[in-house]
């Protein structure tokens, strides 16, 4: 892999340190000393350069962002395509994934978690929106700043949701304890896959842990298939049940039964920021006959006829008794369905196997040793979670029990649960409910819990100003350097006083934009117009802005798209047809794909015959316009052809696509 630190790219990019290394590239931190602003460079690996499966997707990052524009999404400003070097120049983003500040933390507080997971949804909304799918949300992709704000990164497998399904070579793309079960499958993905991720990614902050872990990566897969994850209120009684119900509903097994879009995952966020108390009734498809999935440790036994017999047994039968062939039918009609699933599994299996570091090892004992001292070693690579306990056997700090047990096979990054001894007896968090704050204050000082927060939440019982709760919850045994939460009430909601924060409604539909405000409390909402080329209905702006606060009955207004730009510049389609190459050898010609830009704007991409036949692109333009149009065959020299053209009274414009071979 060759080191581009001091070298200078296009005679523009001045290459300083490297930044982060993935499986396909290499980021590195740079100088523009055209724009005078220090960028990121994600470059190819060399090894890569020559392989058309990871150009490809290098070059899908690309498309997919480009499109973009979102202030949780890292930003895209140049791209170069050349014989030697491929890279993409990005936003530079100063912060640590948000991965890495969940093994700082462990766990979460449900109030951050819920904070973060509205960025990511708001990201994803929009490039959903542009017909974008990113396939590998997961806390490595996710980008926190300083300021708490967060950015999505990272979309080298996105694909184009209106002009791809899947293809063999990316049957089970993703990150397995991420990916959804659609995913793993190597079925048809669409956004709905994202919510899957979405949902694994707040139970992971929320819990400390991944919802599935296991040895192998297959295993995982598998589990995603098959399994349900362990309860957050198990884990944590103290998130609101409203949090635990959405997380599981963004990660139901059957993509009709999650969230369809990220914009109704935020409105339900919405009401739990708004009420804690709030619950959620959802309703779900019970499949009665479950998909039996297969092992692979069960796949070399298939050949046996023993072992086929067993796998159809496990099937639940109902056999109608005066039907002799029913039995035979049912068989059969397994047997089949065994075939076909072994053809999938096995995929899965090759994909995993090959593309996941599934080495495993014997886990340690830490039974005896400090906790501290875990923590802060460099020797031990697993992720480190802590639950306490009171007892006099063990002196304070000292590990008694860990799950999973010493011995154990596991792999790298394994969450592993250590139980810690507290001080003889433990500290009992006090029950501070109803308290006012100095009250509650004094009773936690009084009991040597010194390291506490205030925070506020709204309260339909009890008065402005007096404790509703405490994270962790009264009569909890805990060490006197745990942080304890201290939720003070704001008074009721429907309160004429009660002020709310007003979220981001930009880039919505006119009727979501109000249907969130109403979710987030707002009563007194109007509607103004102003003409636009934005899509007719979308909001363009809105009063008071994003992140202030008010009160319910207060006056917000949303100014809406009309969908032209003045009476006379009135949208209309545009016939753009072009003219393709012509390769004839004798009366064959090579078969390509043809991807139309127009004004930084993807097209779904077509196959194409290059025997100088015309093919025709519907495009949506204003009168007196100019469009940028992009030609580009991506089978052959990938050469690209820029026209720009001015849209006038002819709605046909005809484009000549000029190639010379060997061109780059």
């Amino acid at each position: 892999m060759e080191n581009y630190v001091g070298k200078r790219l296009d005679g523009r990019y001045e290459v300083q340190e490297i930044i982060g290394v993935g499986g396909m590239s290499v980021v590195y931190k740079a100088y523009d000393n055209v724009d005078d602003r220090i960028v990121a460079v994600k470059i190819l690996k060399d090894e890569f350069s020559n392989d058309a499966d990871f150009v490809r997707r290098f070059k899908n990052e690309s498309k997919a962002i480009a499109v973009l524009s979102h202030p949780n999404i890292v930003k895209v400003y140049d791209v170069s395509f050349g014989e030697k070097i491929q890279y993409i120049v990005m936003e530079y983003v100063d912060g640590i994934t948000l991965k890495e500040y969940i093994q700082k933390q462990h766990i979460i507080t449900w109030n951050d978690a819920v904070f973060f997971t509205t960025q990511i949804l708001r990201a994803l909304q929009h490039a959903h929106d542009k017909g974008i799918v990113h396939r590998d949300i997961k806390p490595q992709n996710i980008i926190l700043l300083q300021t708490g704000n967060i950015k999505v990164t990272d979309f080298g497998i996105a694909r184009f949701s209106r002009t791809e399904t899947r293809t063999l070579t990316e049957n089970a793309i993703g990150s397995v304890h991420y990916i959804s079960p659609e995913q793993a499958k190597g079925e048809f993905t669409d956004e709905r896959a994202d919510i899957y991720s979405v949902g694994v990614v707040l139970y992971e902050m929320l819990a400390g842990k991944v919802p599935f872990d296991a040895d192998s990566a297959v295993s995982v897969a598998l589990m995603q298939l098959q399994k349900e994850p362990k309860k957050l209120t198990e884990i944590n009684p103290n998130i609101p049940l409203g949090i635990e119900q959405i997380c599981f509903h963004a990660m139901q097994k059957n993509p009709q039964d999650r969230y369809q879009t990220a914009t109704e995952m935020l409105l339900d966020l919405e009401d739990v920021i708004r009420n804690p108390m709030a619950t959620f009734d959802y309703t779900y498809f019970v499949d009665k006959e479950p998909t039996k999935y297969i092992f692979k440790e069960e796949l070399a036994n298939l050949g046996n006829s023993e072992h086929k017999e067993e796998a159809v047994e496990e099937y639940p039968e109902e056999v109608e008794e005066q039907d002799p062939n029913h039995k035979k039918k049912v068989i059969t009609a397994v047997v089949v369905g065994v075939i076909l699933l072994i053809a999938a599994v096995t995929g899965l299996i090759i994909f995993l196997t090959q593309g996941v570091n599934t080495e495993t090892k014997a886990l340690d004992n830490f039974v005896g040793m400090s906790y501290d001292t875990l923590v802060s070693s460099s020797e031990y690579d697993y992720q480190f979670v802590a639950e306490y306990e009171s007892t006099d056997e063990y002196e304070a700090g000292t590990v008694i029990s860990q799950s999973p047990e010493a011995g154990e096979r596991v792999i790298s990054g394994t969450t592993v649960t250590l139980v810690v001894a507290t001080d003889t007896g433990g500290i009992t968090v006090p029950n501070c409910y109803n308290l006012t704050q100095e009250q509650a204050e004094r009773a936690l000082e009084l009991n040597e819990l010194n390291n506490y927060t205030i925070s506020e939440v709204s309260s339909e019982t009890v008065e402005e100003g007096r404790v509703v709760y405490t994270e962790p919850k009264a009569g909890t045994a805990v060490s006197a350097e745990q942080n304890i939460i201290v939720y003070i009430s704001t008074g009721a909601s429907t309160t004429q006083v009660q002020k709310y924060k007003v979220p981001d409604v930009t880039g919505l539909s006119q009727s979501d934009a109000q249907e969130f405000l109403k979710k987030a409390g707002f009563t007194n909402i109007t509607v103004e117009t102003t003409d636009s080329a934005v899509r007719k209905g979308v909001v363009l702006d809105q009063s008071p802005a994003y992140g202030t606060t008010a009160k319910a009955d207060e006056a917000i207004k949303i100014i809406v798209s009309t969908g032209v730009t003045t009476t006379e510049q009135q949208q209309f389609t545009v016939t753009l047809k072009i003219q393709l190459p012509s390769y004839l050898d004798g009366n064959t010609a090579p078969k390509d794909t043809l991807v139309v830009t127009v004004n930084g704007e993807a097209y779904p991409s077509r196959s194409v015959t290059l025997n100088g036949s015309t093919v025709e692109y519907a495009i949506p333009a204003q009168k007196d316009s100019e469009l940028n149009v992009v030609l580009q065959l991506t089978e052959t020299n990938e050469v690209h052809e820029i026209q720009r053209i001015v849209v006038n009274e002819n709605k046909t414009v005809d484009v000549k696509f000029q190639t010379t071979s060997g061109q780059e």
